[in-house]
């Protein structure tokens, strides 16, 4: 007797057996297979079920199944679940409110999951897992961007302490788009990142109009105090006017205006947020940064 002509048993007596050699009631079109099973009553009884007869190896005898297994009813797994080859329970749910950030901060809080027994693991999957992963590629996208830029910025200035000057304004646009995204309590998902992503490139843009204005008029024989005044009286407009462009472009998506609103607002409002400093800032900033670079070169 082995497991699985236990198995074999009970699975044939309790929900029947369909296979090739099985009986078929014929049709004028199509065959109709012939499921055999215990009577529902009998399905139920567990006297009955302790009664089938099982047969031995040889095949000579048989034996009761009570003999062999104990029949109790009980509650267990319709199916056992894995996770890189791991036994696994897996925990859904939808949210009615709030984002996934918080609730994954409120799950984590919870006893039961800050302290796990042995030997079972909390693993994220689903839209936890997606998010996870989405952070994780926005960094390597943010960091080979980041080189990107500064590659290029060295090749049209020929310069490497420059180029940081620009690569000094990123942060700036963060302090704006953070705080913004925090009141109309948005989450950092990603319609904000894709928003820090477009701030990147206009941050960057205005950054590179003051240095190379400063850089030409220091070229032309200008002292560096008055060509950082000249680029910062020169350059501000075209900077302010197109922030205040983007801006008003971004004030539609940010109210909600549209169709699928709740995807463009998280990204209008980071980039809002973030021009409205960064701008200010970088005209500030750049300067600054350029004359003390300026300095550690000489």
């Amino acid at each position: 007797m082995n497991t699985e002509a236990i198995g074999n048993a009970l699975r044939i007596a309790t929900t029947g057996d369909i296979d090739s050699l099985s009986a078929r009631y014929l049709l004028a079109d199509r065959q109709l297979p012939m499921r055999v099973r215990l009577s529902d009553e009998a399905r139920s009884d567990l006297d009955v079920l302790r009664g089938l007869r099982l047969p031995t190896l040889s095949g000579e005898n048989t034996v009761p199944l009570a003999a062999v297994a104990d029949i109790t009813y009980a509650e267990g797994e319709s199916r056992i679940e894995r996770y890189d080859r791991q036994r696994r329970i897996p925990l859904d749910a939808n949210l009615v409110s709030g984002s996934l950030g918080q609730a994954l901060n409120a799950i984590e809080a919870l006893p039961s999951f800050s302290a796990l027994p042995p030997g079972v693991l909390r693993i994220n999957y689903g839209e936890s897992e997606y998010m996870d992963e989405m952070f994780s590629n926005f960094t390597i996208a943010m960091s080979a961007g980041i080189l990107a830029i500064f590659a290029i910025l060295v090749l049209l200035f020929r310069d490497f302490l420059q180029p940081l000057t620009i690569l000094c304004t990123l942060p700036l646009s963060l302090i704006g788009a953070i705080p913004a995204l925090w009141l109309i309590g948005a989450a950092l998902d990603l319609p904000a990142i894709i928003g820090m992503l477009m701030l990147m490139g206009i941050v960057t843009k205005n950054a590179i109009l003051l240095v190379d204005f400063t850089l030409n008029d220091m070229k032309n024989g200008l002292d560096r105090q008055t060509a950082l005044m000249a680029a910062g009286a020169a350059r501000a407009r075209p900077i302010v006017m197109t922030t205040v462009a983007t801006v008003a472009g971004m004030i539609p998506a940010a109210i909600g205006f549209g169709a699928d609103s709740g995807f463009r607002i998280p990204m209008a409002v980071t980039v809002i947020g973030g021009l409205a400093t960064s701008t200010l800032l970088s005209l500030i900033c750049v300067p600054v940064g350029s004359a003390y670079l300026d300095d550690l070169r000489r």
